[in-house]
């Protein structure tokens, strides 16, 4: 075929991580490669630690894989998630998650389109180790990748 655009391989260890309090988020595919269709990050969640508030999106899906340990997903009712579940929270939908087990949980995330990439840096930026959080701050970056807090309007 003419016009194929050629793969890449990325090996374990050579993506960019962002850690948001205890939460390690390494950035497999930021877009740059999809023509911006969809990013995919690897989660690790440590033992007994919760995720973000509950959010929603207004413009992109975002897929959730539980590769190892145990997730909670919160996306209406509370889903226990062992690893091979796959949880997609499309656009609107409240959501959140986290790990009640007693081992780390591994959770691939995919983003599409692309654009959330952006929110996990900021965000890892204004959480860096030591940094105390400014909530209006949060807010505002929040609201520029369409990502608002349970019971948020936004323009309200």
């Amino acid at each position: 075929m003419t016009g194929m655009s050629e793969i890449r391989v990325f090996p374990p260890n050579s993506e960019e991580v962002v850690r948001i309090g205890p939460i390690s988020i390494r950035i497999l595919e930021d877009g740059s490669d999809t023509e911006r269709r969809i990013s995919i990050a690897e989660i690790t969640v440590p033992p007994h630690t919760d995720g973000p508030p509950q959010h929603w999106h207004a413009r992109h899906d975002e897929g959730f894989y539980v590769v190892s340990g145990e997730a909670r997903f919160t996306v209406g009712a509370e889903h226990h998630a062992p690893p091979g579940t796959l949880v997609m929270v499309p656009p609107g939908a409240v959501h959140t998650f986290g790990n009640p087990g007693t081992e780390p949980c591994v959770i691939l995330n995919t983003f599409t389109p692309d654009f959330y990439v952006g929110y996990l840096r900021e965000l890892g930026a204004l959480m860096a180790p030591g940094a105390a959080p400014d909530e209006a701050l949060i807010l505002e970056v929040m609201a520029r990748y369409e990502t608002y807090p349970a019971g948020w309007a936004p323009n309200a």
